[in-house]
């Protein structure tokens, strides 16, 4: 070897260079070798182990091992269902957050990937491949709309990942498979809460549908409260249709008037309830408009003002409720949020999280057929929206909460329990 040259005790086309603590170590055996007191046979075998320590510290590392939990979140951050997206996505990372500063999961802290659905048909399905497939998420949560819940769904049981949604409320999204679950009720039994409660406890005898033929959401809840709503006694007198995206209702609204009803249920999502509102109370409508849990947002009361004054909604859960926890909750997303207010749509998405987490730690592993196994057996989780227990078609039995609108406010009225 020439003087004035770095010693080489790796061969380069075969193994990765060392580090260079360990060319520091090796040289330094090296060195120890060559001193002329040292015999022959103790100078060779230092040198051995020199080369030895180079490339057993120098090992790469398995590329293949998770260093994190990775959970993909897929929702609607841009577009026309923004605001739910958003809410969910931001109670989600909260819930993750707090369990990342308690010590995170299975010893390992969780990393939570973000995809926007932009509110478009088809995108979901497309995300839930990207998590899948490039990112390795071990589960889901996701998607906040039933119509892009059921897109992702197909996807989700074909690749065997689990998947929970915490809002989509229509039947069809679990129906996909046994690996699909939600934190939330469905829509038969928000159907029946919404009919009973027109006719119980607000006395209506006749009341008109207007119902979105475009979203699996809307024909599900409509579907449900007219049987509901006729075998206890009341009359449907006006069945109206629309597709999302719709600006101008007044025709529909029109022969609704006509029918004179005692009530107008509206089984929409915020936008296009806050445009019917608007344009029933121009054409003299002054019955009350009843809608589901897609009416939570603040773009309810910002497009459509006074219009839903003494107007009524389901939905998953009262910033309003005195419950310790609940209130917790509440001054934890404020103090994080700039002092916003959650809505159902955040107190699900951090339901959802935690139920995910309690589930991976039930399981023991990151296994996702022992996860969705574990999701199934759930029962008795205490979340912010109450109690839930998992029924053998993979939907949560849980309490409904009815709202009323006063001075551009939700304000509880009661709970339903299942």
């Amino acid at each position: 070897m020439q003087s004035g040259k770095q010693p080489v005790f790796w061969e380069q086309s075969l193994l990765p260079a060392p580090c260079i603590n360990c060319v520091r170590l090796s040289a330094n055996f090296k060195s120890y070798s060559s001193m002329p007191l040292l015999p022959r046979k103790t100078a060779l075998l230092l040198s051995s182990l020199a080369a030895a320590l180079a490339f057993a510290g120098c090992a790469p590392k398995d590329a293949s091992a998770p260093t994190t939990v990775k959970i993909g979140n897929l929702a609607s951050i841009t577009g026309k269902d923004a605001s739910f997206g958003q809410s969910s996505t931001k109670a989600t990372r909260l819930a993750i957050d707090e369990i990342n500063a308690a010590g995170g999961v299975l010893g390992q802290q969780i990393e939570l990937i973000f995809e926007d659905t932009q509110s478009k048909p088809g995108e979901a399905a497309m995300v839930v491949k990207k998590l899948v497939t490039r990112d390795h998420v071990v589960a889901l949560i996701g998607e906040v709309i039933s119509s892009r819940s059921i897109e992702a769904a197909s996807v989700a049981q074909t690749l065997k990942i689990p998947m929970l949604t915490p809002t989509a409320t229509n039947p069809a999204v679990t129906a996909t498979g046994d690996y699909i679950f939600r934190a939330c009720f469905i829509d038969p039994f928000q159907g029946k809460v919404l009919a009973k409660f027109a006719r119980d406890d607000l006395g209506s005898k006749r009341a008109a549908v207007l119902t979105s033929t475009s979203s699996s959401y809307s024909t599900g809840l409509s579907k449900v409260f007219v049987e509901q709503y006729t075998e206890a006694g009341g009359e449907v007198v006006a069945d109206q249709k629309f597709a999302e995206g719709d600006k101008d209702f007044k025709a529909a609204l029109t022969a609704i008037r006509a029918a004179n009803p005692d009530v107008i249920f509206v089984p929409a999502y915020y936008t296009e309830a806050s445009l019917i509102a608007k344009q029933a109370r121009e054409l003299g409508i002054t019955v009350p408009l009843l809608g589901g849990d897609g009416w939570e947002a603040p773009e309810l009361f910002e497009i459509a003002g006074d219009a839903v004054e003494g107007c009524y909604y389901s939905t998953h859960f009262s910033a309003d409720s005195t419950d310790p926890k609940l209130q917790a909750f509440v001054a934890r997303y404020r103090a994080r949020y700039d002092g916003a207010t959650p809505d159902c749509m955040a107190a699900l998405g951090y339901d959802a999280a935690y139920l995910l987490v309690d589930a991976l730690r039930r399981a023991g592993s990151t296994d996702p057929v022992k996860i969705k196994d574990a999701l199934a057996a759930t029962r008795g989780f205490e979340g912010i929206t109450g109690r839930i227990d998992m029924g053998p078609d993979r939907n949560a039995s849980k309490p409904a909460t009815i709202l009323k609108i006063q001075n551009r406010k939700p304000v509880y009225v009661k709970t339903i329990a299942p």
